[in-house]
């Protein structure tokens, strides 16, 4: 019989290993994980790791927990603020382009009601900015008006994911019966989250001060305000927001000089310990048999998102970037995997959303994070895209001016 530390132990070590392996054709080692998970559960064996993985339900809690603070850890406010013109009718047209699409595939396809069918589908559109950035960095491009888009887009994103957990959140504590007093909870901790998350961006002066502390004390005033602004979360069914919302406000309390440091020491924690795991319980939980029955709907929902997004970018895109970047601009948007995958996870784990959507949306997602990096990479190689004279690296008034424009 497998116990949990030789089933976690085995986990780490064939992630790495194949981590490594798959690294080799620019697709993030993390995803490791999810082939692991999704190739156990062809097994027979996959039920008996299923009892086994409610033992640490606990750990890849954390992992969605800690992906969701990393999330809110990269976001940079100051450039969130300067951003107008190309790239927020970039973000607004091609999510909501591709939602719109998704929206009607869902709801016919799955029979899930329409408000429900959009905010599956608004989910799904959301942009995976921590698998972009490896991507980017991969061909020197981060710097170029193509690399800009797309982390801008996955910037602003960002803000449409905080909104649909929040409203996940509600949709999935509205199956409970609330009193007066538990409402009057829910807006309370709502607030105080906001708040808590207002006032330490506001003290970014006070933060300072920590920058003279060891490294190994601050982090642990990190690790303390992430599981305070979770606990805070948990009263009202808010935790997803609570984390995402605890690295918004810690990206700008944390000193400057500090910051590097604990970034490198969460995010090692984070992929390094808790994300595997919460991976792993992500494969688990496929269900072969639905996947077998309706391979149709994976292929058919990623050639409908796909097509979408690639059409509304070259649409909003080729008079500012080029035909052929703004192909790739949609190519590198379709990256997917972060808040898509956590709130079909929590409308799965409620009873929403049934087996087959759920096992659907997962499948094709896993898809996506292996399709885009190898066709996003064959494309820039065969377009020769990091030479073309519209994508050498921008000067530090270019960025504006581009996102101004049109």
């Amino acid at each position: 019989m497998i116990n949990e530390y030789f089933f976690l132990g085995s986990l780490f070590f064939f992630t790495f290993v194949i981590g490594r392996v798959i690294e080799k054709i620019r697709v993030p080692w993390i995803f490791a994980a999810l082939i692991i998970g999704g190739f156990l559960s062809f097994f027979e064996a996959h039920l008996h790791l299923r009892e086994m993985m409610k033992s640490l339900s606990l750990l890849s809690e954390l992992g969605m927990y800690f992906m969701l603070f990393m999330i809110g850890f990269e976001i940079e406010l100051d450039k969130l603020k300067k951003m107008k013109g190309f790239i927020m009718k970039s973000t607004v047209f091609i999510i909501f382009l591709e939602a719109s699409v998704v929206s009607v595939f869902i709801h016919f396809a799955f029979g899930s009601d329409w408000f429900l069918s959009g905010l599956i589908a608004l989910s799904f559109a959301s942009v995976g900015e921590a698998i972009l950035i490896p991507i980017l960095d991969e061909f020197k491009i981060i710097n170029t008006k193509l690399g800009q888009s797309i982390i801008g887009v996955g910037t602003l994103d960002d803000i449409l994911e905080i909104f649909l957990l929040m409203v996940v959140a509600f949709v999935v504590g509205s199956d409970i019966p609330h009193s007066v007093i538990n409402t009057v909870f829910v807006v309370a901790s709502v607030f105080f989250l906001f708040v808590l998350t207002f006032g330490l961006t506001k003290l970014q002066a006070e933060g300072e001060r920590f920058s003279f502390i060891d490294i190994e004390m601050l982090f642990l005033f990190v690790v303390a305000i992430f599981f305070l602004f979770i606990g805070i979360g948990m009263v009202s069914h808010l935790a997803p927001i609570a984390a995402l919302l605890a690295g918004v406000s810690l990206k700008t309390f944390i000193p400057h000089v500090r910051y590097k440091n604990i970034e490198s020491e969460v995010k090692t924690m984070c992929y390094g310990f808790f994300v595997p795991i919460f991976f792993v319980d992500i494969g688990l939980s496929i269900e072969p048999a639905s996947l077998l029955k309706v391979p149709l709907y994976v292929c058919a929902i990623i050639v409908v998102a796909a097509g979408a997004k690639i059409l509304a970018s070259y649409l909003v895109a080729k008079n500012v970037l080029g035909k052929k970047e703004a192909v790739l601009l949609g190519v590198g948007l379709s990256v997917r995997f972060s808040t898509s995958i956590i709130i079909a996870k929590i409308l799965f784990e409620n009873g929403i959303i049934n087996e087959m959507l759920y096992s659907t949306l997962i499948a094709a997602s896993i898809a996506f994070n292996f399709i885009v990096p190898l066709l996003f990479s064959y494309l820039a190689v065969r377009w020769d895209i990091t030479k073309s004279r519209k994508h050498r690296e921008l000067g530090p008034g270019e960025v504006l001016v581009m996102q101004e424009s049109k």
